[in-house]
């Protein structure tokens, strides 16, 4: 089982046909381990070096850390296969992923991320 984040929704045309219809983005959330981020150093000197970087990157000299995205799955839909499908996506909401014998489910995860 793997979680799932929706990470994006549009609305799209078949190009086939010209029907409406919708792309669902499915990105990969992944727990992340609590590392020390200077390893080596003292915990007084790590939060002094923390606190340098951090003004550095507010007055724009060091890029912010962005979250990282993983894409799993994008999902291209008519309104009738979005209507079959019986779930109603909303971005950031986490979803299970479940693989198995050949099928793909999504479940509305219990747990928080």
């Amino acid at each position: 089982m793997t979680k799932v984040k929706v990470y994006r929704i549009s609305s799209t045309n078949d190009p086939e046909s010209g029907r409406p219809g919708k792309q669902i983005e499915l990105v990969e959330v992944r727990q992340k381990g609590v590392q020390p981020a200077f390893p080596g150093m003292g915990e007084d000197e790590a939060r002094m070096v923390r606190n340098i970087l951090g003004q550095f990157q507010a007055l724009g000299l060091f890029p912010q850390v962005r979250e990282m995205v993983l894409p799993k799955i994008t999902l291209f839909l008519s309104e009738e296969e979005y209507d079959m499908l019986g779930i109603t996506f909303e971005v950031n909401e986490v979803f299970d992923l479940v693989i198995r014998e050949g099928t793909f489910s999504l479940k509305k995860s219990t747990e928080g991320v």
